[in-house]
């Protein structure tokens, strides 16, 4: 399979998965769905692209900036780059989720945030984290 053809694969899994995350029910079920299809589905697809390519990586490394310019200089680089993102950005929307629904948010206060998420991860996590403070410090109050 091609670099081109896997990057739009695991797209097509993340969004199939986002859109059952932000508009489907949210049972049990749902969220194995989610979890195992969706996260589960991204990381068995990195974990495969990693060791594909791991064997062709001859100038990258993690120890700096050129290193990871050399990861990502390449197709297959930024194909699982992109995986990568996409697998935890997609496992914090399901955390995002469950904490909102175990502390009474409502769905459509869910969304705006879980759509930040998808786009700009750490953004919607730490705009979650703000949120949240209030209701998490009531709770462990009573």
């Amino acid at each position: 399979m091609s670099w081109p053809a896997l990057f739009n694969a695991t797209n097509a899994i993340s969004l199939v998965a986002w859109a059952l995350l932000i508009f489907g029910p949210r049972s049990p079920r749902m969220a194995a769905i989610v979890l195992y299809f969706g996260v589960g589905l991204l990381c068995l697809a990195y974990t495969i692209m990693f060791v594909v390519q791991l064997g062709s990586i001859s100038e990258g490394d993690f120890t700096g900036i050129k290193g990871i310019r050399a990861l990502f200089a390449e197709d297959g680089g930024i194909v699982i780059g992109w995986t990568h993102y996409l697998a935890f950005d997609l496992f914090i929307g399901q955390w995002i989720a469950k904490d909102a629904d175990h502390k009474g948010f409502s769905r459509i206060l869910q969304a705006p945030i879980l759509l930040l998420t998808i786009f700009a991860g750490p953004i919607g996590l730490l705009i979650w984290l703000a949120i949240r403070e209030r209701r998490a410090r009531a709770a462990a109050r009573a």
